[in-house]
């Protein structure tokens, strides 16, 4: 039933708007490396047995894979989430999710840029729209901020996000003509993790994990299950069902689930204006992925 979907895809949104909030608790208590190598290790061990539930098997991949995968764990696993952790130490949950909010703008653009796609008017429309709305967010309220210094750690960290995710979302694309959705997230899960050993192990995380709360402990949980292997479970669930560009639209929810949960959980406030900045954002995002019926 499509209303099924619809409410496992409202529930991954949910639990994707989440992990901003997890990743801010964790802020200041584990550091950044450490936060992502035991967010990837609890999600890869969840995803080998989702993946081999769901796909039925989990089979070696041939040889010509193994570099994008392993493109893919250092963009989309290693480099997102060492900035993901290391912007919330710097700014709150709400504001990062609406920087985050422009990520499908950055693919677009790297997809005219890379990949030759058309970049029609109403597209290059969305996109100056999305530019707009995405310097008032990163500045703050301030958008001229971003030329006279305003552009701090915090907001550095969170556009590596939106790069990192940009590049594995494209590097994705040949890998998945040759893999299921959850095979390559789960591969690409496993060698990030492999990948963020040897910055958690400079961290000193491993002589310090007795020192973890139960607290602490939990968002690493709700990160690796419920935003990582759940999340991706249901959503590409969502794209086998009603198809990718349909689940696509869904998206633009995590920053609205993100703010009202920063407000409800963490007790954040995000100016008006900011939240006009996240409008533009989201505004620019839908109109650069319109397709006409």
């Amino acid at each position: 039933m499509p209303f099924v979907t619809y409410l496992s895809l409202i529930l991954t949104m949910l639990l994707w708007g989440g992990t901003f909030i997890a990743g801010r608790l964790l802020a200041g208590h584990v550091d950044p490396a450490g936060s992502a190598f035991l967010r990837f290790f609890i999600a890869s061990v969840v995803m080998v047995a989702i993946t081999r539930i769901v796909d039925g098997r989990l089979s070696l991949p041939r040889l010509g894979l193994w570099l994008p995968l392993l493109l893919l764990g250092m963009t989309g696993v290693f480099a997102y989430n060492v900035f993901f952790f290391y912007g919330l130490q710097h700014i709150s949950a709400g504001r990062a999710s609406l920087i985050v909010a422009g990520t499908p703008l950055v693919i677009t653009v790297f997809a005219a840029l890379f990949l030759s796609e058309r970049l029609t008017r109403l597209k290059a429309a969305g996109v100056l729209i999305s530019l707009a709305g995405a310097a008032t967010v990163i500045g703050n309220g301030h958008p001229t901020a971003l030329f006279t210094g305003g552009f701090g750690l915090g907001e550095q960290a969170l556009l590596g996000c939106v790069l990192s995710w940009a590049a594995y979302s494209l590097i994705g694309r040949s890998v998945l003509k040759s893999l299921s959705p959850l095979a390559a997230v789960c591969y690409s899960s496993i060698i990030g993790t492999i990948l963020l050993i040897y910055p958690a192990t400079t961290a000193g995380l491993f002589g310090r994990l007795g020192t973890i709360t139960l607290a602490d402990w939990a968002s690493l949980a709700y990160l690796g299950i419920g935003g990582t292997a759940i999340g991706f479970s249901l959503y590409y669930r969502g794209i086998k069902k009603i198809g990718a560009s349909k689940a696509g639209i869904f998206i633009n929810l995590v920053p609205v689930f993100s703010l009202l949960l920063s407000q409800m959980i963490l007790g954040e406030s995000i100016k008006p204006v900011v939240l006009a900045g996240g409008i533009l954002v989201l505004a620019g995002v839908s109109l650069t992925n319109y397709r006409r019926a």
